[in-house]
C-alpha cells in the first residue's frame, strides 16, 4: 500500500483482514453507506470519545485518530463505519497522510473534529518556556497541521463542515489558565478567518466553545500542572489549582448531551460560526460582553481621540 495508507492497514492486519488486498478492504468498506464521514482527532477518551460513538450510533462513519490506535479498536470494538488511525497530530506529514488515506478509505471527508489537545494549569509567569511550547504544538499547530491535509478534500468536493473544539476560555481567560486559554483564543482567531476564507466555497466552519464537562480533562492525563510554584500568585492562580482538584468530576456539563448536541450541529442547514455549550459558558458570555461594553462606554472618549 502507498505511504499514505500503510499506518492504518498496519493496524488492519493486526485485526481481521490478514488475508485481505487493499483493493478488497476498499470494497468492504465502500459497500456500506453512511451519510457522513467525519475525522475526529483525540478520539480516544472524553469528549472525543463520545463524539465518535455518537456519530457511529446516527449511521455515520468515523475515521478516529489517537497517539496509540489500539485505545480506539479497544474502546468501540470492530464496526464497519469505523477507522482507527494513529496520528499525533504534531506530526504535519503525518496529519497529511491521515487526511489523504481517509478520503482513500470512505472516498470523502464531510466533518473535521479538531479535538486534540491538553491544558496547562498555573499563573502566566509560572508556565515554562518548555510548557507553553509544547501546548502550543498540540492546541494550535497540531490543529492547523490536520486542517491543512483535510481542506484539500473539502474544496474540491466544495462541501464538508470543519469543527474545532475551543473552549468557554476561548472566550474569556482567567488566573491559573492564561497559558491554555491562549491557545484557545489563538483557535477562536483562527476559526473566524477561515469562516470568512471557506464560506465562498461551500465549506461550513464553527468553532465550538465547552464549558466545564464531567470528563477527565481535569485528570493528570490531560492537564499538566507546572510544577514552578510562585507563592505570589497563592490568591489568584493558587486558588485556581486547588479548585481544579475539587472540581474534577464535578463538572455540571453532560458530555454525553454534548455530542448529541455536535450531531445536531451537523445536521444544521446554517450552522452558527460560534456554538457555546453549556449555561456556565453562556454565563461566562454574558459577563464578559456585559464587561466589554461597559469598559468601552467608558473609555470611549480617548479612544475616538486618536484618529486623523
Amino acid at each position: 500500500p502507498a505511504r499514505a495508507t500503510s499506518g492504518f492497514f498496519r493496524l488492519m492486519r493486526r485485526r481481521t483482514f490478514t488475508s485481505l488486498s487493499l483493493q478488497q478492504v476498499r470494497i468492504m468498506t465502500t459497500a456500506h453507506s453512511f451519510k457522513r464521514v467525519w475525522l475526529v482527532t483525540g478520539a480516544s477518551r472524553g469528549i472525543g470519545a463520545k463524539i465518535v460513538a455518537a456519530a457511529l450510533a446516527h449511521g455515520d462513519a468515523v475515521v478516529a485518530t489517537a497517539r496509540n490506535a489500539q485505545t480506539v479498536v479497544e474502546r468501540f470494538g470492530e464496526l464497519p463505519g469505523l477507522l482507527a488511525v494513529q496520528l499525533d497530530v504534531t506530526n504535519e506529514s503525518q496529519a497529511a497522510d491521515v487526511a489523504r488515506a481517509a478520503a482513500e478509505h470512505f472516498g470523502r471527508i464531510d466533518v473535521l473534529v479538531n479535538n486534540a489537545g491538553f491544558g496547562v494549569l498555573g499563573a502566566v509567569e509560572e508556565a515554562s518556556a518548555d510548557e507553553v511550547r509544547r501546548l502550543y504544538e498540540t492546541n494550535v499547530f497540531g490543529l492547523l497541521n490536520v486542517t491543512r491535509g483535510v481542506l484539500p478534500f473539502m474544496r474540491k468536493a466544495r462541501s464538508g463542515h470543519v469543527i474545532n473544539i475551543s473552549s468557554v476560555g476561548g472566550f474569556r481567560s482567567g488566573a491559573g489558565f492564561g497559558a491554555y486559554c491562549s491557545t484557545k483564543f489563538a483557535v477562536e482567531g483562527l476559526s473566524e478567518a477561515l469562516h470568512a476564507e471557506l464560506a465562498p466555497l461551500g465549506v461550513k466552519v464553527t468553532v465550538v466553545e465547552p464549558g466545564y464537562f464531567r470528563t477527565d480533562f481535569l485528570d493528570s492525563n490531560s492537564l499538566v500542572e507546572s510544577p514552578r510554584v510562585i507563592d505570589d500568585y497563592a490568591a489568584t492562580s493558587g486558588e485556581v489549582r486547588k479548585l481544579a482538584k475539587v472540581y474534577n468530576q464535578q463538572q455540571p456539563g453532560n458530555p454525553e448531551l454534548l455530542a448529541v448536541a455536535m450531531i445536531k450541529l451537523v445536521e444544521a442547514p446554517n450552522p452558527p460560526m460560534r456554538l457555546a455549550l453549556g449555561t456556565d459558558t453562556l454565563q461566562a458570555i454574558e459577563a464578559k460582553l456585559a464587561y466589554v461594553k461597559e469598559e468601552t462606554d467608558a473609555w470611549r472618549e480617548l479612544s475616538a481621540s486618536t484618529d486623523f
